[in-house]
């Protein structure tokens, strides 16, 4: 079929698109039932980072710390390879949705720790003093004002969630990459084509979210810098 990227690799390529187009939709399944693991695991750390309850502060920092500090293909392996011994079969779909949901989801907490920070510590002890818990507090009061502070660093860990669902590939799990490999591989040796296509479809998936929150984060700091001086003013008139 002559170089790499020869036409007749093309060809062939796009007559056998399905396979492609299977693999995108199981990259999307577990792109979309990751984050939304990765959003409530980061949320509930993230808060419990904050509170002033000892052994869940720990519990929070050893979460933290483990998914942070440990590969993601270590985690995938561990889900497929090692839990078997002790009973648990999981199906591909939820190795990939439990592995990549936990990983980000510490990296989640994080950000989620940042935004509470964020908000002056007067709003809670003034939450506390009207008699809210700490969980209301959180709920109605300070997590609502942060998440116009942590929607871009979201957006970018949605961004490298969807390019680690690719890690299912080293254990066959019918993703996008995996799919790729497995027709590259099958005789006709098309892995130019195979991957330039893979990561145009990955790039046509993370690019949009990666550029809303550039955008999103420079409104951001354009508005935190027209506010400034106008509560300068208001400080120098109150004078």
């Amino acid at each position: 079929m002559g170089g790499p990227f020869a036409l007749g690799r093309w060809l062939l390529l796009f007559s056998d698109f399905d396979v492609f187009v299977q693999g995108l939709g199981v990259t999307l399944l577990v792109s979309l039932f990751a984050l939304l693991l990765a959003l409530t695991a980061g949320v509930i750390f993230g808060v419990l980072s904050m509170t002033a309850i000892v052994p869940l502060k720990a519990v929070s920092r050893v979460y933290v710390d483990f998914f942070q500090n440990t590969p993601l293909v270590i985690q995938i392996f561990f889900l497929y390879n090692a839990l078997p011994y002790a009973g648990i079969k999981l199906d591909l779909i939820t190795i990939g949705i439990l592995g990549v949901g936990l990983y980000h989801g510490a990296y989640i907490a994080e950000v989620t720790r940042a935004g509470i920070l964020s908000i002056p510590k007067g709003q809670r002890e003034a939450a506390s003093s009207q008699g809210f818990s700490y969980v209301q507090t959180m709920a109605y009061i300070i997590l609502p004002q942060a998440t116009i502070v942590i929607l871009p660093p979201l957006a970018n860990q949605a961004v490298n969630l969807i390019k680690n669902t690719s890690v299912l590939a080293l254990v066959a799990g019918g993703d996008l990459m995996y799919r790729a490999d497995s027709w590259a591989s099958d005789g006709s040796l098309s892995y130019g084509p195979a991957y330039v296509v893979t990561g145009a479809l990955y790039f046509l998936l993370c690019f949009p979210l990666a550029r809303w929150a550039r955008r999103f984060e420079e409104r951001l700091k354009t508005r935190e810098h027209l506010s400034v001086p106008k509560e300068a003013a208001e400080e120098g008139a109150g004078e």
